[in-house]
């Protein structure tokens, strides 16, 4: 018998949760990623949990018990109880009466198994009760255990319900997976023209998810062999994500998506991941930094985009001296010596070619030329281009 650590379960928030969706016959249980990352010793964030008891009754229930109840989506099942300062999803439990691809129309339904029937991954149908016992009515448990992902039935059939589970499977592999089943695999390849029927926000968020994992490389790579990057991002270079990932182990440097992001260099892919305004800065600052000494991007860039600038030229084989990152702050906090008050001799669009000039060479020269230097710098500058 498998059972959830105490440290789970003996949350008393979480207790007080299950008191109030224990009373009279109703029925509730943990599922999904919260017995998962529990069962795999990693941190549980979201809770998760299904119950027997309709939304109208656990709205009912919640206000006996004294916890606050908010309806965020009770015509899907699904009401959040507060307790201790603490979200809890709970939604009753259902069956898909019809699927489109992309939406599901569900009915409410009191059989654990049926739920767990319609669930995308073996190593998400799992369920615990208040006992703290591991209920496994579709065989994740031993898919768990070898790091197997593997979609719940046919897989073909799963991700015609909807397309998306195409990336919730890379991602999921990246995150949670060792081993995937090979069946998965080929009906993922099959059906990637599907993905055109998603949202571009909701693939977004799954590659950001995907590319964040400590180690996306196998899966990445996966993805590429298969058509399915190709299909998502195309130009895509598999590649050179695995080069980067090898530097920021190397480098100590922690994962970051819009870094790996940078390294797959796929022409569209602000577009195609509907990236926000501020991301897709971003992505445009690294792709304007290539070619830039350490200074330069440490001075013009700011120090997130010039750290993620650094190990993405180590990544291209670029060797970085040992106090990289201390050359990134000087040059970030480094302040041209000179202004257009310094140049009286020059006006309009001269002045700013003389700074520009005189700030190019400050650069250069590791931020120690002196100003008479700079400002003689500027002035030929602006007269050889009058």
């Amino acid at each position: 018998m498998t059972r959830m650590p105490d440290a789970v379960m003996d949350d008393p928030d979480l207790r007080r949760v299950f008191a109030a969706l224990s009373v009279d016959g109703a029925r509730a249980w943990l599922v999904g990623g919260a017995v998962r990352n529990a069962l795999l010793g990693q941190p549980v964030d979201d809770i998760d949990i299904a119950t027997d008891a309709h939304p109208d009754r656990v709205m009912a229930l919640a206000a006996d018990a004294g916890l606050k109840a908010v309806p965020t989506g009770i015509d899907h099942g699904t009401v959040t109880l507060v307790a201790g300062g603490k979200g809890y999803e709970v939604t009753t439990l259902r069956r898909d009466v019809e699927t489109d691809g992309r939406h599901a129309v569900v009915s409410f339904s009191d059989d654990l198994a049926e739920d767990a029937a319609r669930r995308d991954f073996t190593m998400n149908a799992l369920y615990a009760g208040a006992d703290g016992v591991v209920l496994d009515p579709m065989g994740g448990l031993p898919d768990l255990a070898a790091r197997r992902l593997r979609f719940v039935g046919d897989p073909e059939r799963r991700i015609a319900e909807d397309y998306l589970r195409i990336l919730r499977f890379f991602r999921f592999l990246a995150w949670y997976g060792d081993d995937a089943d090979p069946q998965a695999v080929d009906a993922c390849a099959a059906l990637a023209c599907g993905l055109d029927r998603i949202a571009r926000e909701r693939i977004g968020a799954e590659m950001r998810k995907l590319l964040a994992a400590p180690d996306p490389r196998a899966s990445v790579e996966l993805m590429a062999q298969r058509g399915v990057l190709a299909h998502l991002l195309p130009g895509a270079d598999a590649p050179a994500l695995d080069r980067l990932i090898a530097t920021e182990i190397a480098l100590g440097e922690p994962p970051r998506w819009p870094r790996r992001l940078a390294a797959l260099d796929a022409p569209d892919a602000a577009e195609a991941l509907r990236l926000s305004r501020q991301e897709t800065r971003h992505q445009q600052s690294l792709r304007d930094a290539r070619g830039w000494s350490l200074n330069e991007a440490g001075y013009r860039l700011d120090p997130v985009a010039a750290r993620d600038h650094a190990v993405l030229v180590a990544a291209s084989g670029a060797s970085l001296p040992p106090d990289w990152r201390a050359r990134l702050q000087r040059a970030h906090a480094a302040r041209l010596p000179i202004s257009a008050g310094d140049l009286p001799g020059l006006q309009g669009p001269a002045i700013g070619r003389g700074l520009r000039a005189a700030e190019t060479a400050w650069i250069a020269s590791g931020f120690v030329m002196p100003a008479p230097a700079l400002i003689d710098t500027a002035i030929a500058a602006a007269e050889d281009t009058a």
